[in-house]
């Protein structure tokens, strides 16, 4: 099939030079970057998972965990109750 697309200079000259260098027709190296791209782009995207590593933090002298009211009085003062 024959299809008119305007093609960057830049990705012209890769593709001409490659052809060259390669001895195969300049038709063939489109095609096949097509293909390659075309892959790449269908291709589900791979995310890496993100990761966080847990530190021991502990609490301050003199604060207890037993009593959350008691607690947050001291963290946040007895304004906040």
């Amino acid at each position: 099939m024959r299809t008119t697309l305007p093609i960057d200079d830049d990705v012209l000259d890769r593709a001409r030079a490659l052809s060259q260098k390669l001895g195969t027709p300049f038709r063939r190296v489109v095609n096949e970057a097509l293909r390659a791209g075309l892959e790449t782009v269908e291709a589900p995207t791979k995310m890496r998972r993100y990761r966080t590593q847990p530190h021991k933090m502990g609490l301050k002298a003199g604060k207890n965990l037993d009593n959350i009211q008691e607690l947050l009085a001291q963290v946040e003062g007895e304004d906040f109750r």
